[in-house]
Formats: C-alpha cells, sequence, structure tokens
C-alpha cells in the first residue's frame, strides 16, 4: 500500500447549462484530468460535468461513490478509502462548491478525522455571488437554507429573521425549492416591513441571471417569474 495518502479535492461545477470554462478556473480541469475517483451528489449529472470540462477523460476508467440525504454516516468513512491507499479523491457537487449547503461537507470531515489534506478549489459559490450582488452587510451574514414550507409557521420565522438582521446588521440568506420560489416572494413582501430590503438573485452567472435589490414597498410593484429558477433569497432589515 502507498504510504503516501492522496488528497480530497473539493471540485466546483456550474451552476447551470454554460460553458464549464467560463465559469471555472482551469485547475478545475486540470484536477479533474488526474483524478479517477469521485464522491458525488449523483453520478449522472457529475458523469456528465466531468464529459463537459474534459470530454477525452475515459468513462470506464471512473470509480464514484454517492453521497446525498440517503447517505448513512457509516458509509461515509469508505469512501474515502482510495486516499488511505495513496489515491487522489474529487468531490463535485450537482452545483456550484461541494461542501457549502452540500452533502459534500459530510466526506470532508471525515477528511480532516483521518488525516487526508484537503483541497478546495476556487469556483461559482451562488451563496457568495448573491451576496456580492445585494449591496447588503458582507462582513455580517448567515445561510439559514430551507424555510417552512406552512405558511403560518414561515411567517414567523421570517419576523424573526427580520428582527435579527435589524438588530444585528446582519443579512439573512435563504433558499426555496424552485417551483415555490414565486410564493415564498409573496411571503416576504406579505409579512415584512415596506422599508426591508429584499435582493432576489436568480439563475447566478447564466444567460438568464436576475439580480435585484429593492424594499418591499417596491417588490409588490415588481412582476418576475421565478418558477422553477434556482433563486437566492436575501433580506436585511
Amino acid at each position: 500500500m502507498n504510504s503516501k495518502k492522496g488528497s480530497l479535492y473539493l471540485i466546483p461545477c456550474p451552476m447551470g447549462d454554460v460553458p464549464p470554462l467560463a465559469v471555472l478556473p482551469i485547475t478545475a480541469k486540470k484536477s479533474i484530468e488526474k483524478i479517477d475517483h469521485y464522491i458525488v451528489e449523483h453520478e449522472k449529472s457529475a458523469r456528465r460535468f466531468i464529459k463537459s470540462i474534459v470530454p477525452e477523460k475515459s468513462q470506464p476508467s471512473l470509480n464514484f461513490k454517492e453521497i446525498n440525504k440517503f447517505t448513512t454516516p457509516e458509509e461515509i468513512p469508505s469512501m474515502l478509502n482510495p486516499c488511505i491507499e495513496g489515491f487522489d479523491v474529487g468531490v463535485i457537487s450537482d452545483a456550484g462548491c461541494p461542501g457549502i449547503a452540500d452533502p459534500g461537507a459530510r466526506a470532508v470531515q471525515y477528511a480532516h478525522e483521518l488525516g487526508i489534506k484537503v483541497v478546495p478549489l476556487v469556483g461559482p459559490s451562488s451563496i457568495l455571488l448573491a451576496m456580492m450582488a445585494s449591496g447588503f452587510n458582507g462582513q455580517n451574514f448567515a445561510f439559514n437554507g430551507y424555510l417552512p414550507i406552512d405558511k403560518g409557521e414561515r411567517k414567523t420565522v421570517l419576523k424573526k429573521l427580520e428582527k435579527t438582521s435589524k438588530d444585528l446588521d446582519q443579512s439573512q440568506l435563504f433558499i426555496e425549492t424552485p417551483y415555490r420560489n414565486n410564493q415564498m416572494l409573496q411571503s416576504l413582501t406579505e409579512n415584512l416591513h415596506p422599508e426591508t430590503r429584499i435582493c432576489v438573485a436568480c439563475d447566478i452567472t447564466l444567460p438568464s441571471e436576475y439580480i435585484k435589490t429593492a424594499p418591499v414597498s417596491l417588490w409588490k410593484k415588481i412582476k418576475v417569474d421565478l418558477h422553477k429558477r434556482p433563486t437566492l433569497f436575501i433580506i436585511q432589515g
């Protein structure tokens, strides 16, 4: 067995249907050229991405382990066996940067416990890009994932986030299942103070990208269709 452990590479991918090298640095391509072992959210989408960025790479030689919401903690350590044996392993999310709002973070945790070097590569993060474009406080912000579906519970959480944002000068980010984006925007305009600012960042890095920041009072007059479009919402009280 190779006495030198391999490294765990966190390889970003595009957040939609765009040429990979239009949004990724050459280091992502070079890493994929040399790596044959992968931990991915879904094998099919990972294979498609690898083929798009390194079309000449042999697909049959690739080894994949899937890590998603169905993966048990007991399954993860063995996914890093190639690293223990001296081979590099790549982690690929379905979109954007692995390990950020992504199950790949669990593999990274075990890599640290096993003394495996973790190498994060530069790539598009919808959270950071949305914050950059929002005009909100980039020194103090929080990502809250998904909010409750129930209207009453959602209203309570939105009011709490709005108060926290105002009290701490902290931007509050969250997402919604794409087919419920329009309902989310409606909830924001119905439940937040007219002066609270909302940033809607949709289809980030794609040709259809839409990013706008405005107070609730103005959002009530804006017509935009967010249905089935990956969207980040940010509020600043």
